[in-house]
């Protein structure tokens, strides 16, 4: 048996973005133990239900992170059940993106302030992860099997939200399946042949759905795009990829271009 400041100490560091394994050597802790720490989340002291479980349902305390974070949920995430009515939400983020780590991990606590975010190491990426009870009802998208196999449509109050904050939306797709690449082309002047750089978007996804909802909010938001083979969408006119740059923006690590965002 372990005392309550010994638990609060080892579930810090993991908090801190410390795999099970370093924890586990550091403290001399079984990683079983550990784990069955992090997974006792929900919390005694409440100061708000799940707004979507209320006798009356009423709007998200922050709608914009909400969006934010239903992109990134369709893109890299999944609700999975673990006990007694208890869910866990994991949005896989690669270690090349500190600061979409952090963007995830902020957007999930912003909208389950009440229940703890924690940080899991996996293989070239961190899995950010909450559990809740109440992930079903906040993202009803979830279920079995993969998304592109089954039909990933938007309630009307998460319509009502994207349709608010589009850029979020759209934001949280990008960052999760999505890229901003640098193509180039020559040309021949006066007799010379010069080379061309030009920056465009890239979205890929194997659901119907998902693209048709990421193509929805950006003709609400006037950004030209076309689609370039089953799977991809691609922003390339220079006006549409100004405003991407805007709201969008490879905004992640030192070189802002050739990088997944």
């Amino acid at each position: 048996m372990y005392d309550l400041e010994t638990r609060k100490r080892v579930l810090a560091l993991i908090r801190q973005g410390r795999s099970l394994n370093s924890v586990s050597k550091q403290t001399g802790i079984s990683r079983y133990a550990i784990r069955a720490w992090t997974m006792r989340l929900e919390p005694i002291r409440r100061t708000t239900d799940c707004p979507r479980c209320a006798p009356e349902p009423r709007a998200l305390e922050d709608p914009a992170a909400y969006a934010y974070l239903l992109g990134l949920y369709l893109g890299d995430g999944c609700v999975s059940p673990l006990r007694k009515g208890l869910y866990f939400l994991r949005i896989a983020c690669a270690d090349a993106w500190p600061g979409l780590i952090d963007s995830c991990a902020e957007a999930m606590r912003a909208v389950r302030p009440d229940n703890s975010v924690y940080r899991v190491q996996r293989q070239g990426c961190v899995m950010v992860t909450g559990y809740s009870k109440h992930w079903p009802c906040l993202l009803p998208q979830h279920g079995p099997g993969k998304k592109h196999d089954r039909v990933i449509a938007l309630e009307p109050w998460q319509q009502e939200i994207v349709s608010t904050h589009p850029w979020e939306f759209v934001r949280g797709l990008v960052h999760s399946d999505g890229c901003r690449i640098t193509n180039w082309t020559t040309k021949i002047v006066a007799g010379e042949r010069r080379r061309y750089e030009y920056p465009r978007y890239f979205f890929t996804n194997k659901s119907d759905d998902i693209r048709r909802l990421f193509t929805d909010t950006l003709d609400q938001l006037g950004v030209a795009w076309r689609q370039t083979n089953a799977w991809n969408i691609s922003v390339a006119r220079r006006a549409s990829v100004a405003l991407m740059d805007a709201h969008v923006g490879p905004v992640y690590g030192n070189n802002l271009i050739r990088r997944w965002v």
